[in-house]
Order: structure tokens, then C-alpha cells, then sequence
């Protein structure tokens, strides 16, 4: 017992001496930095934070206390934030976790410290309620407080990585919901915040949990074609070197890497082998201006001297220097061919640059003492702005509201001129009638079409940059609900939605005083129960809906309603009713009532021929797909998943269980707005059952190229096709392939094998 109480108090001495070691590690580097030296708030915000959290432990088993110090390690270090970030970072999870309260803060750090740990501190109920994440409900508190103070969503963003950072100590379904929200949310808005190097180990990180396999396969490769881009990068730059040190500049060239994430999202995208990804190196050159004022000079001198050296790609130059991202990011871009016969990007970026590049400028933003408001300060308020317009906009849905913010932090940037010339910025992809929202809200509800380049164009315009736009208004326009099918910024949707919902209330008014009419002329009351009946007879899913239908005449009341509420339709429902599930072969293994009553595992019961979730089931623990439940799984039709895939589960309204693709984009969306509603799924099948994926094949035209390609899959591998159809043009042989597999193995290996075949230039699945 004694030495059990020794060895106990060694552990504390020791976890003691490793707290205050990460602590002293946190204060050398802010003494380091160029902020002025407030030790004192530091100390005093350590000290209450460490005996707020203390005996608490984290997952991983080690104290709480580390993780505001780590967060408080990255906002000095990789952000750069002063004594204001790191107190609030060091004191962000205090109020949520213990009895201490915003006031409290306040009222020992003061009220700037306070509003920011505030707006850390996650909310309790909300408005989107329970069927959604709470995640939505926070980052939109995160959002208000942030366009106050930018801090607030910087210090987020490191809480995030920390905690992507040490994510292994979390059950599947946490990891994968945490990591759905950093791909969906907060990777896009380190980005938009010019935090690039968070972005890319924000994006590897959700990547390595979502699809290890994938990421470790690709790291792998990385690793052994590390000797061949070495002698191409040596090679490339070696009469670069030679050219820019002629010219007397201070300068250094790094070798760019592209990320896992990137390699793998181009994978996917482009459907081609890591080998066939040629822009896993990019050359930076990073030099040291003579002067402020002849910066951006050096920056085109260094172009010239390289051009001379190399051929450049004449679509591939993007001028970053004139013209910087909404985000800050400045550089100039240019695309050359090496000796080797191949393109490698150069960029070229000043000191500073590099230095916004890397940590962004919003960091700074405002708290530089005595300093003017720069221009690209300008623009984070702008973007600030327009987050608060889509805050503004009254109570939306958590999905919505989420893509909404998503359409903003997405988006690259063209440049358009307006007819007197003045640049505006907006994001690619833009139409015509997303430009007249962005400059007014008026302008936007009474755009008619727009002149672009002098030429009369539609509201579904596309723009190009560099166009100059001229919107046309009618005071007798009224905004469509067709619009929302061509808009495509954040502003725009927003706007054209809440429009359409104001004149929708009106809408509804008036078919619920006429549904109220109609049924005090059929000796009826309005209750719930009729409202439910005649919602189920018209396919609508709530009264509302019902009431805005009946309003704009697309419900006309009739004959049909009163069968429906007098009970004449029931009969004719039971003869019409017949299920889809009896025509598939393997669902006959039990009889109807085996098949309501037959126990899955805890918590999980079947009705209705699927499985329902009870209020004992574990999320923490993954479900196991095989031959005899996976009829009682619901499969959507959006990323077809088959066994080997990496799979996850989704919880809908009605506990049925959806079985999704980690990399779906339907599976991303639910991951960051209903996170609590994620299960990992596994899946243990035994190659019985048959799946059907679709191979699209390209190849150099030639005799006998189908009976080669029937060859290879029906003869040497056994498999069995539904259908083949393949086209010749102009030498070039297109086809699909509609084929039976057991799992992603088997499509694994019939591509490979497809790809052996001679003339065959490309080979992908068909989602």
C-alpha cells in the first residue's frame, strides 16, 4: 500500500515536471516573438487554468491542462498571436468544462479576454435542436463573435489541430465525425484565412483517419520516388541557381511536395494511379527585395531570367503579385517544361510573401499598434462582412447554413471590372446575377440581365475574369424561384432564399385560410390529425409545405381529400401496397416474422424488415456488415458502396441506419452537421454476394479489342457481365462495362487487368 502511494506521487512529481517544462516551452517562444513581453497575464492565465482543470485527464490519459497549453503553443508559434490570443487560448475550455463563468473571466482578465473564451465555449440547446449537431449551432456563435474579433476563430483553428493532432485516442465514430467537420469546415477557413500550412496538416490529418490505408499507401509512394524527384529538382534548378545569383539577389529555392490529401482528392477526381499525378513537385523561390518599392519588380526580373532558361506553359501563368487572393496570398505562378519532358511549377514569392503565405495575414490583423489599415485588411472585412449577411439571415437550416458558409471559404477568385473600371473580387463559378447581389441587394432582386464585355447576356451568365459587367434593372422584376438553381455565392442564396420565404409566408396565409374554407364547408375541423392525412395524400412533409401548395394553386381541393378523410382511400392503399424487397433474391432467407423479431446486437431491434436503433445502442462501437443484415442497411443510390470500401453509417429521423462511403459527398455533409448520428461500419462478408459497379474504358481503336476486353473479364477472371457496349470515332474506342462483383477487390483487379491490355489508355469505376 505504501509503495503503492510512492509510486503514485512519482507520477505526479513527474507529470508536474512535464506540465510546467511545455509551459516554459510556450513562454521562451513568446519572449522570442516580436510582441510586447506581458509574462505576467501569461503566468496568471497558466495558473488559473491549471487549477480550474486539475485531476482531470483526457482520453489519451494525460492531464487536461496540456491541451490549452498546446493550444496556446500553436496560436504563438505556427499563427504568431500575442498575450491577448494565448490567455484566452490557455483559459478557452474553462468556462464549458468547470463551475467558473464569463463573468468570472471578465472580471480577472477583463472583458476582451472574456468575449473571446466566450465565443469559444460551446452552446447548450440551440436553435437547429436535437435531430441536428450541435456543431452548427457553435460555429455559428463562433462566426458572430469572430466578426468582432478575429481571434476568436484563429485560436478554434488551433484548438482544432491540437485536437486532430492527437485524435487517436478517440473512438471510429468520433474520429470520423471530427474529421468530416475539419474537411468540411475548418480546413477551408484556415485556408480563406491564409493559414495555408494548417490547411494542408488539417486535410492530411482528417485524411489519415478517414481512409488510413489509402494515406499510408500514399506516403509510401511519396517516399520511394523520393530519389527520382531529387535528381529532377537538382537537375531543374541547378541553371536557375546559376541565373538568379548572377543577377546579385538573396534568395533561397525549396522543393515543394504536394500533400497526401492533394494527391489522393486528384486521384479521385481525375480517376488515375498515383503514377500518373505529375505535379508532385513544385520549385519555390523565395527571395530578399533590395527594396520595398522595387518588390514586385524582382519578383517579374526573376521570370524573365527563368524564361530564358525554360519554355513556360503559355495558359499557366497567374499573376498573384498584382492581384493577391482574397486571402492575402501573394506570388507569381508560372509553369515550365524541364529538360526531363516535364511541366514543374515555379513559384516565385518575396520574403514577406511567403511569410502571409505560410501564416496569414489576418494573425496581425488590427493589432499592429499605430499602423494603418492595409488593403488586404480591407478585404478580410469585406469577407467578414459578408459572413455577417448570411448570419443576418433568419434561422436556417444546419445543412443549409453550413454550405452556405462553405460556398464562401471554397471558392477561388476571378477578378471583375464594373463599367467604371473598378476591380471587385468573387469567387469562381460566379453567374451575372451573383454579381448584382454582391454589389446590392436591390440590384440583385431587379436584375432583368447584365451587359457583359458590352454584349447582353441572362442572369445564368457565367463570368470569366477580367469581364466588366453592367447589371440591367426593371423596377416590375420580381426575384424566381428558379434563381436558386444559377446563383452560386454565399450573398446571392442567401438573399434570393429569404426573399422567397418572406413571400412564401404570404403564400401560406393564404392556402391555410382557404384549406380553413374549404373544410368548414365539409363539416370538418382543422386538427392536427386531418392536416397529417391530407399531407400523406399529397406528398408533402409538413403542414406548411401543405399550405404554400394549396396558396399557389398546385393543390387543387377536391374529390380525392374528402376519400382521404373519410376513410374511402385506406382500402384501396392496402390492395395497391407492395414492396421493392421481395423481388431481391437473398432477403428470402426468413420468413416476414423471423425477420421482425430476429436481434441484431444491443440496442438494435428490426422492424419492417430494417434495422431501428434503440436507445442502448453504442455508438462507440462499429457495426458489422454481412450476407444476412445487409437488407435491413439502407444503401443510398449517391456513392454506391460496396464491400471494401471504407464505409460509415448514418442514423436518419427514423433509426434506420444509412450506409454511406467515408469520401461521399453526402457522408462529408452529415459527418460536420450531424455528427452525433455517425457510426463506424465494417464490413464481414465472405464473397456470396454480387454487386454491380460500371468500368468506363478508353483505348486506341482496333480489331478484336471486344473480344480481348470479354477475354480478360469473362474467361481469365471468371466474372460475369451484365453489359458491354462499346464505341468507335475518329480511331478512339469509348465503353462501359456493367459488371457482377463480389467487393472492391474484385474492381481492383479487373482494372488492373483491363489496363494491361494493348491500346487501353484509361480505365475508371463509374459511380
Amino acid at each position: 500500500m505504501e509503495k503503492d502511494i510512492k509510486n503514485n506521487s512519482i507520477d505526479e512529481v513527474k507529470e508536474d515536471q512535464v506540465i510546467e517544462e511545455a509551459f516554459q516551452h510556450l513562454l521562451q517562444t513568446y519572449l522570442a516573438s516580436p510582441h510586447r513581453k506581458k509574462v505576467d497575464i501569461i503566468t496568471k492565465a497558466y495558473h488559473f487554468s491549471k487549477q480550474a482543470h486539475k485531476g482531470v485527464r483526457r482520453l489519451s490519459g494525460e492531464p487536461y491542462i496540456l491541451h490549452p497549453i498546446s493550444v496556446a503553443q500553436i496560436a504563438c508559434e505556427e499563427i504568431g498571436l500575442g498575450s491577448t490570443s494565448i490567455c484566452a487560448a490557455l483559459l478557452h475550455d474553462v468556462v464549458e468544462d468547470t463551475d467558473y463563468t464569463v463573468e468570472d473571466i471578465a472580471n480577472i482578465f477583463g472583458a476582451k479576454i472574456a468575449m473571446i473564451v466566450d465565443g469559444l465555449t460551446k452552446i447548450s440547446g440551440g436553435i437547429f435542436g436535437d435531430k441536428a449537431s450541435a456543431q452548427a449551432e457553435n460555429f455559428k456563435k463562433l462566426l458572430l463573435t469572430m466578426s468582432d474579433d478575429i481571434r476568436v476563430i484563429l485560436i478554434k483553428i488551433c484548438d482544432r489541430l491540437h485536437n486532430m493532432r492527437t485524435l487517436a485516442s478517440q473512438p471510429a465514430n468520433k474520429q470520423y465525425k471530427i474529421a468530416g467537420e475539419t474537411l468540411y469546415i475548418y480546413a477551408p477557413l484556415a485556408n480563406r484565412l491564409g493559414l495555408n500550412k494548417i490547411k494542408t496538416e488539417l486535410e492530411d490529418l482528417s485524411f489519415r483517419y478517414e481512409h488510413p490505408d489509402a494515406y499510408k499507401a500514399i506516403e509510401n509512394k511519396i517516399a520511394s520516388t523520393q530519389e527520382k524527384r531529387d535528381f529532377l529538382f537538382e537537375s531543374f534548378t541547378a541553371p536557375i541557381r546559376e541565373a538568379l545569383d548572377k543577377m546579385g539577389l538573396k534568395y533561397e529555392i525549396k522543393a515543394r511536395i504536394k500533400s497526401p490529401y492533394s494527391i489522393w482528392n486528384k486521384m479521385q477526381n481525375k480517376h488515375v494511379p498515383f503514377e500518373e499525378i505529375y505535379d508532385i513537385l513544385a520549385v519555390r523561390i523565395i527571395y530578399d527585395p533590395k527594396s520595398k518599392e522595387e518588390e514586385a519588380n524582382e519578383c517579374f526580373q526573376i521570370y524573365v531570367a527563368i524564361n530564358k532558361l525554360y519554355k513556360s506553359h503559355p495558359d499557366r501563368l497567374r499573376d498573384w503579385v498584382n492581384h493577391p487572393k482574397a486571402n492575402g496570398y501573394q506570388a507569381l505562378h508560372v509553369t515550365m517544361m524541364s529538360k526531363l519532358g516535364q511541366w514543374i511549377e515555379i513559384q516565385i514569392r518575396s520574403r514577406r510573401m511567403d511569410e502571409i503565405a505560410e501564416q496569414g495575414f489576418a494573425a496581425h490583423w488590427k493589432y499592429k499598434e499605430g499602423e494603418e489599415v492595409t488593403e488586404e485588411e480591407d478585404e478580410l472585412n469585406d469577407w467578414l462582412q459578408t459572413i455577417k449577411e448570411i448570419l443576418d439571415d433568419p434561422q436556417p437550416d444546419a445543412m443549409d447554413f453550413l454550405d452556405a458558409i462553405k460556398l464562401n471559404l471554397f471558392a477561388s477568385e476571378i477578378f471583375i471590372f464594373t463599367p467604371k473600371g473598378e476591380i471587385k473580387m468573387m469567387p469562381a463559378g460566379c453567374t451575372a446575377l451573383d454579381f448584382a447581389f454582391q454589389i446590392h441587394t436591390f440590384l440583385g432582386s431587379h436584375c432583368i440581365g447584365a451587359k457583359v464585355n458590352h454584349k447582353l447576356v441572362p442572369l445564368s451568365y457565367k463570368l470569366q475574369s477580367g469581364d466588366q459587367v453592367e447589371i440591367l434593372t426593371s423596377k416590375a422584376q420580381r426575384v424566381e424561384p428558379t434563381w436558386i438553381n444559377f446563383v452560386s455565392t454565399a450573398k446571392a442564396k442567401g438573399k434570393v432564399l429569404a426573399i422567397l420565404r418572406r413571400e412564401n409566408r404570404e403564400v401560406q396565409k393564404s392556402g391555410e385560410e382557404m384549406l380553413k374554407k374549404w373544410l368548414i364547408a365539409h363539416n370538418f375541423e382543422m386538427t392536427t390529425s386531418v392536416l397529417d392525412k391530407l399531407c400523406d395524400l399529397h406528398n408533402t412533409n409538413k403542414h406548411s409545405e401543405l399550405f404554400v401548395a394549396i396558396g399557389n394553386k398546385s393543390i387543387i381541393l377536391g374529390e380525392p381529400d374528402l376519400d382521404e378523410l373519410t376513410g374511402k382511400n385506406k382500402q384501396k392503399k392496402e390492395t395497391n401496397t407492395s414492396s421493392w424487397r421481395k423481388y431481391v433474391p437473398f432477403l428470402k432467407t426468413k420468413t416476414n416474422e423471423e425477420a421482425q423479431t430476429t436481434p441484431t446486437s444491443k440496442g438494435l431491434k428490426v422492424e419492417g424488415g430494417l434495422i431501428v436503433v434503440g436507445k442502448d445502442f453504442n455508438k462507440k462501437k462499429p457495426i458489422y456488415i454481412n450476407e444476412d443484415n445487409i437488407s435491413r442497411y439502407i444503401i443510398p443510390h449517391c456513392c454506391h458502396p460496396i464491400p471494401g470500401d471504407d464505409a460509415l453509417g448514418y442514423i436518419d429521423n427514423n433509426g434506420h441506419i444509412e450506409i454511406h462511403k467515408r469520401a461521399c459527398p453526402v457522408a462529408t455533409r452529415l459527418k460536420a452537421s450531424f455528427g452525433p448520428r455517425i457510426v463506424d461500419a465494417k464490413w464481414d462478408m465472405h464473397k456470396t454476394l454480387f454487386f454491380d459497379a460500371t468500368i468506363a474504358i478508353r483505348s486506341i481503336d482496333r480489331q478484336g479489342m471486344l473480344r480481348d476486353v470479354a477475354n480478360v473479364i469473362s474467361d481469365q477472371l471468371g466474372i460475369n457481365i451484365h453489359k458491354v457496349a462499346l464505341s468507335s470515332n475518329n480511331g478512339i474506342c469509348e465503353g462501359r462495362i456493367e459488371i457482377g462483383v463480389h467487393d472492391r477487390e474484385d474492381v481492383s483487379m479487373i482494372m488492373n487487368s483491363l489496363k494491361q491490355i494493348e491500346g487501353v489508355q484509361s480505365v475508371q469505376e463509374i459511380i
